[in-house]
């Protein structure tokens, strides 16, 4: 019997990334898109709105529910952006518009004060169960190159460049890159709990 977990997000390329990542770990679990409505991400940390996203997916489908929040935090800005990646340079919430503004703050920097890290929480959470959530923190360390490299991946991928890396996350392929990240490093964890926590 298969057992359907849906994904908290309406991006059809993260469940795909997702289906690939932790599909293979997940044995008898289907993992399926979200088409309800979003909440309110007002969560001041990663895992909070991690599980915010998860709850309302629960209580809408009445599935078990998995999301993530995830981002870049560097080093000599407090861990900023942090929660607010996706809207850093501004309402549009443009990925160009983003980068930009990160590479302008750090333009004055040397190298070794340019450290950063990927981090993605990932969450799961039991419908109709007050307290069954969980949620797990996976973190990729590196740090903010000078200038975009590559044409993959999304968001700050092109200016990432991962701890003992020459290549911007953006120039590793997708199999490269899904054996390192950090939402691999988050959902891997988080496996065995939907495992042992989801009812077949």
């Amino acid at each position: 019997m298969t057992q359907r977990v849906v994904l908290a997000s309406h991006n059809a390329h993260k469940l795909e990334e997702l289906r690939r990542i932790v599909g293979p770990a997940l044995p008898g679990i289907e993992l399926v898109g979200y088409d309800g409505p979003e909440p309110v991400e007002n969560g001041v940390t990663f895992a909070a709105n991690a599980l915010i996203k998860a709850q309302a997916a629960a209580e809408h489908t009445g599935l078990p529910a998995i999301a993530d929040d995830s981002g870049i935090a560097v080093d000599v800005l407090g861990g900023c952006p942090g929660i607010f990646s996706a809207r850093w340079g501004g309402p549009a919430r443009s990925d160009t518009a983003n980068v930009d503004l990160l590479l302008w703050q750090l333009s004055d920097l040397t190298d070794e004060h340019r450290a950063a890290q990927f981090v993605c929480a990932a969450a799961l959470v039991l419908p109709g169960t007050a307290g069954a959530e969980t949620s797990v923190l996976g973190v990729w360390p590196g740090s903010v190159l000078r200038a975009p490299a590559g044409a993959g991946g999304f968001g700050y991928d092109p200016i990432f460049q991962p701890e003992g890396e020459t290549r911007s996350a953006a120039e590793l392929s997708p199999a490269e890159k899904d054996a390192v990240s950090h939402r691999t490093r988050a959902f891997t964890a988080l496996a065995p709990e939907i495992l042992a926590r989801v009812a077949f």
